[in-house]
């Protein structure tokens, strides 16, 4: 079991940057596949990129390359997702999730734990 909870959202301006945090509790994080997918109003929840269990293999979504970043640190048991550049179309809660596998999967079906959420707005 895995307990997840997300942090760092909130208000920024469009060109700006936050680092979203996930801090996991339960046995075994360094196990799991973690992810940040997200989701805005009338939308439905999409993948933003992964990180496999060694911190080693990263997979992004198209529209994030090149300006977000996910990391992991296992001794602390915390996934991280730095955003930069942001745009007022990427207002939307993100979630951490993670996956007892050692593959990036992109489908919400894929993840069996997740985190309640953390709300970033982008204004223009």
């Amino acid at each position: 079991q895995v307990q997840l909870v997300e942090s760092g959202g909130g208000l920024v301006q469009a060109g700006g940057s936050l680092r979203l945090s996930c801090a996991a509790s339960g046995r075994s994080f360094s196990s799991y596949t973690m992810a940040w997918f997200r989701q805005a109003p009338g939308k439905e929840r999409e993948f933003v990129g992964g990180i496999a269990w060694t911190g080693s293999r990263t997979s992004y979504a198209d529209f994030v390359k090149g300006r977000f970043t996910i990391s992991r640190d296992n001794a602390k048991n915390i996934v991280y997702l730095q955003m930069n550049s942001l745009k007022p179309e990427e207002t939307a809660v993100y979630y951490c999730a993670a996956r007892p596998w050692r593959i990036v999967a992109v489908a919400t079906t894929d993840y069996n734990y997740w985190g309640q959420g953390t709300q970033v707005t982008v204004s223009s």
